[in-house]
């Protein structure tokens, strides 16, 4: 038998209440559409991947991600219209499809297995509709009376699913599911038969609870970037500003090719990239941003550099991390809000506190497996210069070409 032919559709308009342009709000360092389309592009069972929308802002993005856009008509752009009218649409120009996906960009932390579980459900194993759900061990409750009052009575609340006279034991009750509202797989001939996502034989699949989130507001946006560092596994995600409130820096092999020359005095001397230079006094001038070298090394070199960059610098720290903790506490900055260089393996309690852990890309390989964004370029040749590009954008072209630093001139 040929393989059915699986279409993920993600509904994706401009307007939004809660959350203005939320489907381009980055999470992660990657828009919340881009996200979906790259967990669809890569589930084994989908076949093409489109981005249903009426914003050429998010259609740009979608087409960078790697989907298809279908533009959505003003009709079905409006608060009152309805995901599933947005699928029915992006099936006229599909012609031959077999399942349907609506998958949802809202749902930040999907990921591939839940999309080619639902798909998988339908193509693959006899179901009409699936959803994603996630386990629920929560009593629920309702506020009114069971029946009807009786003169005088006043107000009650009920368990839904329980008995408020009897709480069993989690182990003695039915097992609950919440919906996800992340992604739906239909056979397309029956959803335009019923019209709505749910139909004929219903398949649950279950989900980790801990990925469990849709942004309908700016606090749940909120938790989504806190949680990003956590949950985030979606391949090639750089960080943005949105995503940070501090860069703090390793200094030897981060921002040194990690080599030591001495003099005949016996003095040391390093080689720094003026294009890190650059970088840095772009990122200085963002007042959002704090900046911070942070060293192991009590070498005059290190605090020359910082004053020459107009930077702060701890130097001559033992524990890093626990230096990293104390100076976020001071300038009252969540670590998850940190990105962090480093190079060696005395930087991985940094990155383990630190919300982006990066590495440059001669860093041990450790560090690298550690991080959560590796540069392209080696640590003093111009990696903070592309760091520094991540957050504030391409145009910086990072000079090619070094001086030496030593201790008792800079």
């Amino acid at each position: 038998m040929p393989a059915k032919k699986v279409l993920a559709v993600i509904p994706a308009r401009g307007g939004s209440k809660g959350v203005p342009a939320k489907n381009l709000a980055p999470v992660g360092g990657v828009p919340l559409v881009a996200r979906a389309v790259r967990a669809c592009r890569d589930a084994r069972l989908v076949t093409d991947v489109v981005v249903s929308t009426d914003d050429p802002a998010i259609a740009e993005v979608a087409r960078a991600a790697g989907a298809e856009v279908v533009a959505r008509p003003a009709e079905l752009s409006g608060d009152t219209a309805t995901s599933e009218a947005a699928v029915l649409h992006a099936l006229e120009s599909y012609a031959g499809t077999d399942v349907v996906l609506l998958v949802q960009a809202t749902s930040p932390f999907i990921t591939t297995a839940d999309i080619d579980g639902v798909a998988a459900a339908v193509a693959e194993d006899g179901a009409d509709s699936a959803l994603t759900v996630a386990a629920s061990h929560g009593f629920l409750w309702r506020e009114g009376p069971v029946g009807e009052k009786a003169e005088g009575e006043g107000e009650d609340s009920r368990g839904v699913n329980h008995d408020k006279a009897f709480r069993p034991r989690r182990q003695d009750r039915p097992q609950d599911y919440l919906e996800t509202g992340a992604a739906y797989a239909m056979d397309v001939e029956g959803f335009r038969a019923a019209g709505h996502r749910f139909f004929g034989r219903t398949d649950l699949v279950r989900t980790d609870p801990a990925r469990v989130l849709e942004i309908d507001d700016p606090h749940d946006l909120a938790r989504a970037r806190a949680l990003a560092p956590l949950l985030d596994s979606v391949a090639g995600a750089l960080p943005t500003l949105d995503d940070i409130d501090a860069v703090v820096l390793d200094f030897d092999g981060t921002q040194t090719d990690d080599r030591v020359l001495i003099d005949s005095e016996g003095r040391e001397l390093v080689a720094v990239h003026r294009g890190d230079g650059l970088g840095v006094a772009a990122l200085r001038d963002r007042t959002d941003l704090r900046l911070l070298i942070l060293s192991t090394e009590q070498n005059p070199v290190v605090a020359a550099r910082a004053r020459k960059l107009r930077i702060p610098v701890l130097h001559g720290i033992d524990r890093k991390d626990i230096a990293l903790k104390q100076w976020c506490d001071e300038q009252s900055i969540s670590p998850e809000r940190v990105l962090y260089v480093g190079n060696d393996v005395n930087d991985l309690p940094c990155f383990a506190l630190a919300g982006w852990p990066v590495a440059v890309a001669d860093a041990h390989d450790v560090v690298r497996g550690a991080a959560r964004a590796v540069t392209t370029t080696p640590g003093g040749e111009g990696a903070i210069r592309e760091i520094a590009a991540w957050l504030l954008g391409p145009t910086l072209n990072t000079p090619h070409m070094s001086h030496t630093l030593n201790t008792p001139t800079q």
